[in-house]
């Protein structure tokens, strides 16, 4: 009869290791309270978070000519100016840059503009 081959457990395979961080609990903390001098403070303006483990995801849907774009500017900040990322860091700085613009330009912003005209 042959012997079967012992398989560690999920527990074993999926365990943090010292130069990992342990995941987050799924119920998240409740959130600091601001204080009354920070309450007074508009918010931050938006920023791109880079390489962080995100919580949420959304799903985009991009024409061949968008998606092709979008690699040629990867290809582009790759080349001339050493910047490597990969395309949900480039979406999500462009994100952060257009959110950026709203709040400062309000109806002038460039996002209020494209979307006039589509």
């Amino acid at each position: 009869m042959a012997k079967r081959a012992s398989l560690p457990g999920a527990s074993e395979l999926f365990r943090p290791t010292g130069a990992e961080s342990p995941r987050p609990p799924a119920a998240e903390p409740p959130a600091p309270q601001p204080s009354p001098a920070e309450a007074d403070e508009p918010p931050a303006a938006p920023a791109a978070t880079g390489r962080v483990r995100h919580d949420h995801k959304i799903t985009v849907y991009f024409s061949e000519h968008e998606l092709l774009a979008l690699e040629d500017a990867n290809l582009e900040l790759r080349r001339r100016h050493g910047i490597r990322v990969d395309r949900g860091r480039l979406v999500r700085t462009a994100v952060a840059l257009a959110l950026r613009d709203l709040e400062e330009g309000q109806s002038e912003s460039a996002l209020v503009r494209e979307l006039r005209e589509q």
